[in-house]
């Protein structure tokens, strides 16, 4: 603070007084006495820790930190989820996350070893959501994988609804870090309702294990039948594992490595744009908690007509549409932001912009798991999550800008990303009703076939299925996900 007897000050006229030719002459003293407010918030490592003047920036840093740990673990572990499976991965990530995040909460008082644990806290919080959703979606008929998506996708939103009320009522980091760390040892301890995805089982040529989880699946579902090794070798022409090359296999073949770009792209300016709002949202006056749990909670319808819309007017032009419709709304953020008297319907309009956001990270996630071939699907997903990652670092320093300069800058920048992400998006292959990939062979030809001007159309035979609603056991067995 500057070195003033603030005491004579009769009037403040902080525009005018502010200025260079009036503060150069004085001195400059550190802040070292400050009181917290805490009607909201009783304790947080920033009060705790004394996170403010030289060192403002330590919550922005921690959240980069977190988006490179993001980035370094997602390279690792995506591509170990195509070598070494799905369900390991999964029970690799819980404990990764928990020993990071019970080691942040002993290291707060030295922010290197607190910047290290976060960044090893982080290298799996990709991987743990996106290794069963994998398996859920490769178990799953054509029809119904944007129904699973949404199930995952709801239990998100559940979670980030229930965030807030959490830190109101315990009122202190350090019991909302235990709360919301320790109940993922849960699943390792169920291990019996945790299963190996048999697709990936029968790409790698482990036909045994992949019939014993089919034969699991079929009991569930009350179906008569019984796979066995011989059986499914039968019905596996080549049962050989592929042979890829990590991620490089993305950019093989002028169709695939089209596709892998397009969907790069709509993962970073989806991703950027939607923690950027996060961010900008919960800096909003008011109850803070409710601000976290309104922008949260409109997730909620975005993925119930996001999962109409991709159902029905498929994939690709629901991302697009969405896309645009971002864009549409942040012209009245823009228009308005400044203006005091106006800041109820900024504000509306930036969360009817979160909406449209949502909508656009349901279906990029769902045209992901559908484009890219089983040997590569967690690989896949996971170079969009490292390319998103690597952008969304940028996403509390666009903020910065907003509350330092001119809060529009923000809103401005999004504009623009969801107008390329609308252009972008038109170019990939229609999902919905085919088949996903399981070679390298048909992942570098899918969408070859389809016409850029048309909607998606189910298949004759998959829609007689459907109506008479009678499957066979024989019809079952070669209809089965290995196909």
């Amino acid at each position: 603070m500057y070195d003033v007897n603030w005491t004579t000050i009769q009037s403040w006229d902080y525009e005018n007084w502010n200025s260079t030719r009036h503060h150069e002459k004085l001195n400059v003293l550190d802040c070292d006495v400050r009181e917290f407010d805490k009607q909201w918030y009783q304790s947080t490592i920033v009060s705790q820790e004394d996170w403010v003047c030289s060192k403002d920036m330590y919550q922005t840093n921690t959240f980069a930190l977190n988006r490179i740990g993001e980035v370094i673990g997602t390279f690792f572990f995506g591509q170990l989820g195509d070598r070494f499976g799905r369900k390991i991965i999964f029970y690799v990530s819980v404990s990764s996350i928990v020993l990071g995040r019970v080691a942040m909460m002993f290291t707060t008082s030295h922010f290197t070893w607190f910047s290290i644990v976060s960044v090893f806290g982080s290298f799996c919080a990709i991987s743990l959501f996106q290794s069963p959703f994998i398996i859920a979606m490769e178990i799953s008929k054509p029809d119904d994988r944007a129904n699973v998506a949404i199930i995952q996708n709801l239990a998100w939103t559940l979670g980030l609804c229930i965030l807030p009320f959490i830190y109101w009522i315990v009122g202190d980091w350090f019991s909302f870090f235990v709360i919301t760390s320790l109940p993922l040892l849960i699943f390792i301890f169920i291990p019996t309702y945790m299963i190996e995805s048999p697709r990936w089982l029968a790409n790698r040529g482990k036909l045994d294990k992949a019939a014993h989880y089919l034969n699991r699946i079929a009991k569930i579902n009350k179906k008569s039948i019984h796979l066995t090794e011989k059986g499914l070798r039968t019905l596996i022409p080549n049962d050989e594992p592929e042979k890829i090359y990590g991620m490089l296999s993305l950019f093989s073949g002028f169709r695939l490595a089209k596709n892998t770009t397009i969907l790069i792209i709509c993962w970073m300016i989806c991703t950027l744009a939607y923690f950027t709002l996060i961010l900008y949202i919960s800096q909003a006056d008011g109850n803070p908690f409710l601000n976290f749990f309104i922008q949260s909670a409109i997730e909620a319808p975005a993925f119930f007509l996001g999962t109409y819309m991709a159902n029905t007017l498929g994939r690709r032009w629901t991302n697009s549409f969405s896309f645009i419709l971002a864009s549409l709304f942040c012209i009245p953020t823009i228009i308005l932001a400044n203006y005091v008297e106006w800041e109820y319907i900024a504000t509306c309009s930036v969360i009817v912009v979160k909406f449209w956001l949502a909508i656009t990270f349901f279906v990029i996630n769902l045209q992901a798991m559908e484009t890219y071939p089983t040997c590569l699907r967690q690989t896949g997903l996971s170079i969009g999550t490292i390319g998103s990652n690597i952008i969304g670092i940028l996403g509390p320093y666009i903020v910065y800008l907003g509350t330092k300069y001119d809060s529009r800058y923000p809103i401005m920048i999004l504009f623009a990303l969801c107008l390329i992400g609308s252009i972008a998006g038109l170019f990939l292959p229609e999902t919905l009703y085919q088949k996903l990939p399981d070679s390298m062979a048909e992942a570098r030809m899918f969408g070859a076939d389809q016409k850029f001007w048309s909607l998606p159309k189910r298949s004759k035979e998959s829609a007689e299925k459907e109506k008479n609603h009678n499957i066979t056991a024989d019809e079952l067995e070669r209809l089965n996900p290995l196909l």
